[in-house]
């Protein structure tokens, strides 16, 4: 009865302070011209633990607690500025470059005092990239990069989990490369670091996005640089790369669209589980298997692709992969080899943290700890 009389002035004084207000002033909230009912960023995160929860099991909600935490960045020191320099004041912030520390700890031990025989040669990361991440369970956080003395860029800070599909492609001197997917530019930019690009070509088909991406060269790249290197920026159609230019890259990056699971959980501008893209949603996977099939037809035989995503779905990973295998021995008659990158989880678990049951490719996992990714990423060879 007392709760029935409380819920009465509740509403008598609901209506009594309604009625203090004008009619003309009155204003009754649509939620159509608003804001939906139910946010992006909530269906992501409905969505995540249906599908994650079953795909990951127990470690889902470890997983699920560090998507919906600050992630970690990384800092990419800019090669062309002085990044002795740059590197020097990194270090005095108790931040560590994790590539060459990877590899400087990652050389095999001679024994017995014979030389230690040299690593396989797919085993090579892609040289010259310094990424300084702070440690484990460190959460500080690096201070905006600033225009250096070399009137370019000092550092471009990014999910150091990025630069693994750089690291993994192994480029070499003179190589031709394509970054089919580029925007917004943090995995071009790196590859161009590594001093290797005889010709790059970097493609993405939104033409904002690729406007985004010319800002960051402009940044970080002089123009002699970008000349020398001859990088070319379009906006082509990934999917017909491989009829546009098939068979001429050593390296290819396919860094694809997905369902970008962090951002999706944080943003509600440009959110893939928008209710308008559903459709486009669920018909990622076949977009993926596209673009994976144009950068292997665009690649030598004998050439290199990395496949990646920053999406944990094994529909968008594991399965795109050896979808598009089995495409193209089917319709082209190529034969695509996945490299074992075992190795490279190895070297760099110490900074990320490893999904252990990937069927190909390697998953950087969220964790508190070691706050990156998540980046899944599969390195192939094309045979034929």
């Amino acid at each position: 009865m007392a709760a029935l009389v409380g819920k009465g002035v509740r509403d008598m004084l609901k209506r009594a302070d309604f009625m203090t207000v004008p009619r003309r002033q009155r204003h009754k909230k649509k939620w159509a011209a608003t804001e939906p009912k139910f946010p992006a960023t909530r269906l992501a995160l409905q969505n995540f633990d249906m599908t994650y929860g079953v795909q990951f099991g127990d470690l889902w909600p470890s997983i699920r607690v560090s998507l919906l935490s600050e992630q970690k960045y990384g800092a990419l020191v800019n090669n062309f500025a002085a990044w002795d320099r740059v590197s020097a004041e990194l270090e005095q912030l108790s931040a560590r470059d994790f590539v060459n520390e990877a590899i400087f700890h990652g050389e095999p031990e001679p024994e017995n005092g014979q030389t230690a025989a040299p690593p396989p040669a797919s085993w090579a990361c892609s040289p010259n990239l310094r990424c300084f991440t702070f440690a484990r369970g460190d959460v500080s956080r690096f201070p905006p990069a600033r225009l250096g003395s070399l009137g370019v860029m000092d550092y471009y800070l990014m999910d150091a989990a990025s630069l693994l599909p750089v690291l993994a492609l192994g480029l070499q001197p003179g190589d031709t490369v394509l970054d089919l997917c580029a925007a917004p530019g943090g995995k071009t930019l790196a590859l161009l670091q590594t001093g290797c690009c005889r010709n790059l070509a970097a493609n993405d088909l939104s033409t904002s996005r690729a406007g985004r991406l010319q800002k960051v060269l402009h940044s970080y790249v002089p123009q002699d640089v970008r000349d020398r290197n001859r990088v070319r920026v379009t906006s082509w159609d990934g999917r017909k790369w491989g009829e546009l230019e098939g068979d001429i890259y050593d390296r290819v990056l396919v860094d694809v669209p997905c369902t970008t699971d962090r951002h999706s959980l944080h943003e509600e501008e440009n959110n893939i589980f928008q209710r308008s893209r559903k459709k486009e949603r669920q018909m990622l996977p076949v977009l993926q298997v596209q673009l994976l099939a144009a950068g292997l037809l665009a690649t030598k035989p004998g050439g290199h692709v990395v496949y990646s995503t920053c999406s944990l779905s094994h529909l968008q990973n594991e399965y795109v992969v050896q979808g598009t295998i089995e495409l193209l021995a089917n319709q082209y008659g190529v034969k695509v080899h996945v490299e074992d990158l075992t190795h490279f989880r190895k070297l760099f678990m110490d900074t990320f943290s490893f999904f252990p049951s990937c069927q190909v490719g390697e998953l950087v996992i969220p964790n508190l700890m070691a706050n990156f990714g998540p980046m899944y990423f599969c390195k192939m060879c094309r045979m034929t």
